[in-house]
């Protein structure tokens, strides 16, 4: 019995709301409010849905950017710049069944010199298997990864090559690669460097910091170049068979090898970049709810003009014997009615464009890149939600105005 009079209470709102939303009324000025608000909130849920995308978009792009630079985790001493890759290392790793591939690194800050030109960067020294860590060698722009059969040869970034105006397989004159000599005696001034003269065969291109930090050589040569014992290393990079059981993995390892040892997870190596990406891709979400807003204000300005508009007839179902809530309801419900239609041709177009731009890149960021976006449910969701929640209140702030008095006063 309570649910059937529940259903009366809301069937009749609802009837009286459709016919009033989808009715055109004698006040043209009441229709084109009306429309005004059903425009804004289309165009305001369409922005909201575009933006979300397109920040999903380039969050995804800028992670891949990292597949390229960075391990799923890294492993560094807390002491020193270097340690010794011993045994029980070796077995700690071999023994985690969730790692799939390790690479030996060496890091280390160098002087760059070519020709005429100098220029500060890192050298490091890596593996065989550090191309299966990261997707180093395919973001080589020119050239190819290092080639083990031919000793000195080494892969830079696009930054290093521009500043130095240096190209692949340059073989006048090979890039030199110096390292102060350790020490605080006396140290001969005709020579101060350790020396590596290489063969630069590739070139790789990522993010603005990346391109201009490395040069990548065999880890072999990096030893000899800084006079590293045969087990010693700066780094060990970590690539794993799942990437979201990297916080367990690293919290395993870090436990396993103890503190004197660095475990970093990749978004732990670029924790500013992870926080600044989250916190842009927020703050956008609040200015443009914030325009949804403002353009919630002519559904409540649209609503208020419907009750005025139809007082009379609000009189005579109160007189019929509808409730002040059924009346209230109606004018709700049709707020949300509103909303709800003008929500979803906001949100179809902008589904619509979002594939479009996917599939004929119709935006673009330079000539070659065109603008990434992605289309995920939770940024449908997250719509969704924001437009019915801030429609309905709108509704109910709107038809707040509808009392007895107000009614016995027409």
């Amino acid at each position: 019995m309570f649910h059937k009079e529940q259903s009366k209470s809301l069937t009749f709102p609802l009837y009286i709301a459709k016919r009033y939303l989808f009715t055109k009324t004698s006040n043209n000025a009441i229709n084109i409010i009306t429309i005004i608000a059903s425009f804004g909130v289309i165009v305001g849920s369409f922005a909201l849905f575009i933006i979300l995308s397109g920040f999903s978009g380039l969050r995804t792009f800028s992670y891949n950017m990292l597949d390229v630079s960075d391990p799923d985790i890294k492993i560094t001493t807390v002491k020193g710049k270097s340690f010794l890759f011993d045994d029980n290392i070796q077995n700690i790793l071999i023994n985690n069944t969730s790692i799939a591939t390790t690479s030996k690194v060496i890091e280390e800050r160098v002087f760059l010199e070519y020709n005429d030109k100098s220029e500060i960067a890192y050298i490091k020294g890596v593996d065989e298997n550090y191309n299966k860590i990261t997707q180093i060698d395919s973001s080589l722009s020119q050239g190819t990864w290092l080639q083990r059969d031919f000793k000195n040869t080494a892969v830079i970034g696009r930054g290093i090559s521009n500043k130095l105006t240096l190209g692949t397989l340059n073989y006048g004159e090979p890039l030199t690669i110096n390292v102060p000599k350790p020490g605080t005696g006396f140290i001969n001034p005709r020579a101060p460097f350790y020396k590596l003269e290489t063969q630069i065969v590739g070139i790789y291109s990522g993010t603005e910091d990346f391109e201009g930090k490395f040069v990548f050589v065999d880890i072999h040569e990096a030893k000899e170049l800084l006079k590293f014992h045969e087990n010693e290393i700066t780094a060990i990079e970590i690539k794993l068979n799942n990437l979201n059981e990297s916080d367990n993995v690293a919290e395993d390892l870090q436990k396993e090898l103890g503190t004197g040892y660095k475990v970093q997870t990749k978004e732990q190596l670029n924790e500013v970049f992870y926080k600044v990406i989250n916190t842009e891709n927020f703050v956008s979400y609040l200015i443009f709810t914030l325009i949804v807003i403002i353009a919630l204000f002519n559904v409540i300005g649209a609503i208020i003009m419907m009750i005025i508009d139809k007082k009379q007839n609000l009189k005579t179902l109160f007189n019929l014997g509808a409730s002040i809530k059924e009346i209230k309801k109606i004018f709700v419900l049709q707020g949300f009615l509103l909303t709800f239609f003008g929500m979803c041709i906001g949100l179809f177009l902008a589904i619509i464009l979002v594939f479009l731009q996917k599939k004929f890149e119709l935006f673009m960021i330079v000539p070659n890149l065109a603008y990434p976006v992605e289309f995920r449910f939770t940024n449908l969701l997250i719509v969704f939600i924001t437009i019915t929640v801030l429609g309905f209140i709108a509704a109910k702030i709107a038809s707040s105005r509808i009392s007895e008095e107000f009614i016995d006063k027409i």
